[in-house]
């Protein structure tokens, strides 16, 4: 028996523009629009399986309300996101509320370096941790730190390692990465959001859950293939969707994006 557990840490606002990007300007547009859009969660999400536990995205930190933690001089930071995260929803406090310290993780996953996918990391220093070796590549420098990736806040030494995309994935997936000896967790390119974006697909007695990162935004936008305003690559990102909308069709599937509001009652309702 596999179990899933939605793990939220904190909450994140963007410009509207950001979760449907629209036009030759889509990813402009967010620095100078006035509104926000409604909080979204963040979350992580814990896989119990016979092999070990398997964390996958370790979330925001709560540091991120330190004075400096986000780039003053950076202009998506400055003007198009707010985060808002309470102490008791850091990810370590999160899995010790489900009985699992760090050391007892098999590894974590992360779906890309984005920050409020991997800022919990500095409080799992010692984890093993898995990620798309393009998406460590795109990350670095300056290049990387304008593209909006904040690795100083990765733990001091991280070394990750690197998912290997060599098995056949699940049509219509070409490639996978298994996570387990029994190849019921697999990790799925699925690129778009950012250029080494992955999926993390569970199954369980013939049912699915598929953690999608940032695939898009919500379930709505995956079933109408709406790309966001900050994506890296719309044609990616549509492949992605595409890939994702055929495999959910015919499986019985729970999508799993980190910021849909939905995804802990579709995980209920469909994955159990």
């Amino acid at each position: 028996m596999i179990r899933i557990h939605p793990l939220q840490t904190g909450w994140v606002r963007v410009r509207p523009s950001q979760l449907a990007g629209v036009g030759p300007l889509r990813r402009l547009r967010p620095l100078f629009e006035s509104h926000w859009s409604a909080p979204l969660p963040i979350f992580a999400y814990l896989i119990l399986h016979p092999e070990g536990p398997i964390l996958v995205d370790a979330g925001m930190s709560p540091r991120v309300a330190d004075p400096g933690y986000l780039p003053g001089w950076h202009p998506y930071f400055r003007r198009a996101v707010r985060f808002e995260v309470a102490p008791d929803e850091a990810i370590d406090r999160r899995l010790a509320a489900l009985g699992i310290a760090p050391q007892d993780l098999r590894a974590v996953v992360l779906t890309h370096l984005h920050i409020d996918h991997m800022a919990g990391l500095t409080h799992l220093p010692s984890s093993r941790v898995l990620l798309s070796r393009l998406e460590w590549r795109v990350a670095q420098g300056l290049a990387g730190a304008v593209r909006g990736y904040l690795l100083e806040h990765l733990p001091k030494g991280f070394r990750p390692e690197f998912l290997r995309f060599e098995e056949e994935g699940p049509p219509p997936f070409p490639r996978a990465a298994s996570l387990t000896a029994d190849r019921r967790v697999l990790a799925l390119p699925t690129p778009g959001h950012s250029a080494g974006q992955v999926s993390v697909l569970v199954e369980n007695e013939g049912r699915y859950a598929l953690i999608a990162g940032d695939a898009s935004y919500t379930e709505r936008a995956m079933q109408e293939g709406i790309i966001d305003g900050v994506a890296a690559s719309p044609y990616s990102a549509r492949l992605s969707l595409s890939r994702i909308r055929v495999f959910c069709r015919h499986f019985p599937t729970a999508y799993l994006p980190a910021h849909d509001p939905e995804s802990p009652a579709r995980l209920t309702a469909v994955f159990g």
